[in-house]
């Protein structure tokens, strides 16, 4: 769902941090700024920049605990039909 207006601020930092691991596109529109990702991502860095956090790219707000939610499934398999 694209918001009707492009997020700012705290705002978009909060939107986009929970949209992360959804990928930039994703995130892009879930901010409200559709497919203009570029635009997005400009915007998200100014307003890091604003509260004092560097990022260089949507993937710096990944957190670790983030990561580790992601790939939290383990797959238990044998390693052949045979091995039943």
């Amino acid at each position: 769902m694209t918001l009707p207006q492009k997020l700012e601020g705290l705002e978009l930092i909060d939107c986009a941090k929970a949209s992360a691991n959804q990928g930039l596109a994703t995130a892009a529109r879930q901010c409200g700024y559709g497919e203009n990702t570029e635009a997005f991502e400009a915007e998200l860095i100014k307003a890091c920049q604003k509260i004092g956090i560097e990022i260089d790219s949507l993937g710096d707000l990944i957190t670790d605990r983030q990561q580790i939610k992601k790939g939290a499934g383990i797959e238990i398999a044998p390693d052949s039909s045979s091995s039943l």
